[in-house]
């Protein structure tokens, strides 16, 4: 898989990445395909987000022989979901790594102000031991990426990273500003927001078109 950095943004310009995401554009794209599309995209976002993570060596045995070979080293990750568009990329991370911890982070956005409300968090309570993987469709204001981030600083994480599947560079210089530590995956960097705070030229709003609600 191919990926582009810059400034602490790795945009993961694989064919299939960039086909499957031009198809979850299109209008009139079934809930039943687009969830399908999000989950897939998911776990090629996976691959790449957890590409350096680290490995130590362990003795196991072949049919051949016994011999020296790589395995994750340190505490498993924790994939935290802002809900509820998150949860789209939840089953096909855990289907990678299934042994990986869960944190639920509930935000909406208020329509009026665009400013994140939190009505959920839920998170193990050693997240301080463990990489985090924040995840949400959508970097669009990041004022619900940057709230979700900073409520799990306050909760003692460390290593901190990012994955969406699209980004506008307003919420890029929004979440990068407030947190410089935190890198950021995507499939894709759009144009700008529009007056409603919505990424142009987008896909609509990830959580209705996920769950049929739009």
């Amino acid at each position: 898989m191919t990926a582009s950095q810059d400034d602490g943004v790795i945009v993961v310009d694989h064919p299939l990445v960039q086909h499957k995401l031009t198809l979850m554009r299109e209008k009139d794209r079934s809930t039943k395909s687009f969830r399908q599309l999000l989950n897939e995209i998911g776990m090629l976002l996976c691959y790449e987000v957890t590409r350096d993570l680290p490995t130590e060596l362990i003795e196991i045995e072949t049919p051949l022989q016994k011999s020296m070979q790589p395995v994750i080293s340190g505490k498993k990750l924790v994939f935290a979901p802002i809900l509820r568009a998150g949860v789209g990329f939840l089953d096909s991370m855990l289907e990678l790594v299934p042994a990986a911890r869960v944190a639920h982070i509930g935000l909406y956005r208020d329509p009026d102000t665009l400013q994140a409300v939190e009505y959920y968090f839920k998170a193990p309570s050693d997240i301080a031991d463990r990489m985090i993987v924040v995840m949400d469709p959508m970097l669009a204001t990041a004022n619900s990426a940057v709230a979700a981030v900073e409520r799990l600083k306050e909760r003692g994480a460390k290593d901190l990273r990012f994955v969406c599947l699209l980004a506008a560079p307003e919420g890029i210089a929004r979440l990068r500003g407030a947190h410089p530590d935190v890198r950021i995956w995507t499939a894709a960097i759009d144009e700008r927001l529009n007056d409603h705070g919505y990424i142009v030229p987008g896909l609509g709003d990830a959580g209705d078109r996920m769950f049929g609600t739009r």
